[in-house]
């Protein structure tokens, strides 16, 4: 993923864009979800898990100019 394509990301995303992100694999990233191990902020709602764009443009090191 390029950093123009992380910069266009909405607010949250889904585990499996963030986990291709930083090339985590989509079974290995649920269960850091689960766990409460992903590396940056994942909220849950109801069944379903998002993490915050911002955290992970952080994690990366790209910040928007």
């Amino acid at each position: 993923m390029s950093q123009d394509e992380l910069l266009a990301l909405p607010t949250t995303i889904s585990v499996e864009t963030a986990a291709r992100a930083i090339g985590l694999g989509r079974t290995r990233a649920y269960q850091l979800a689960r766990r409460g191990e992903f590396p940056c902020r994942v909220i849950r709602i109801g069944a379903s898990y998002r993490v915050v764009t911002g955290d992970l443009r952080r994690l990366l090191g790209i910040e928007p100019s």
